[in-house]
């Protein structure tokens, strides 16, 4: 079976591959699906709204089965007003990923050089009308992780997910860069993704 991932991010899309490969599904990117480009206005209240938002979007110029992800980063002891939520790349002004780096670093210095964060993430997937399937829960959000002001001392910013960087494991205090496997670790996500595609499809 192919579904296509609505999204250009490439570092999105391996991920998403290496989690449902034992389930014989093999993931597109939009830009392997051919897809035009679409500006999607994601002005929904919730990582699953916008999540939303894309796939039936997506779904409606392929007509081929689509999904769609979408993540909120929350922030302990940050007040409502500043919290990233689904506007992790910044409100209006689109940050890019130095840009983010930056940005997080610095609000990490207010802390005292360490934050603690979490994802809520959630999916959408469309195989036709009438056929949505939807989810958001702990079994994808992440685990709770530290964001520092300062970078990884190998100044490397993996694109698609700059905020690794930053991010160290609170158990072990170690950056995720030295940690083998750490996007498995990191995310901690990888059964509910996979237990959601095996109890749709």
């Amino acid at each position: 079976m192919k579904l296509i991932y609505g999204t250009t991010n490439k570092a999105k899309v391996d991920f998403m591959k290496w989690r449902v490969e034992h389930l014989g599904v093999e993931i597109l990117s939009l830009i392997d699906a051919g897809a035009p480009k679409l500006h999607i206005e994601e002005n929904g209240n919730s990582p699953l709204d916008n999540a939303k938002i894309k796939a039936l979007t997506y779904y409606d110029a392929l007509k081929k089965p689509v999904f769609s992800c979408d993540s909120g980063l929350y922030i302990d002891g940050l007040d409502d007003a500043r919290q990233p939520g689904i506007n992790v790349r910044g409100k209006g002004d689109y940050m890019d990923d130095d840009e983010a780096v930056r940005y997080y670093s610095a609000l990490a210095e207010e802390f005292g050089g360490t934050m603690t964060a979490w994802y809520q993430n959630a999916i959408c997937l469309v195989m036709g009308n009438g056929q949505v399937y939807e989810h958001i829960g702990e079994d994808i959000a992440s685990e709770r992780f530290l964001l520092a002001s300062k970078q990884h001392k190998s100044g490397v910013v993996a694109k698609g997910f700059p905020l690794d960087s930053l991010s160290i494991h609170k158990e072990s205090g170690k950056y995720y860069y030295d940690i083998d496997g750490y996007s498995d670790t990191y995310l901690n996500v990888h059964d509910g993704f996979a237990a959601f595609f095996e109890r749709v499809l």
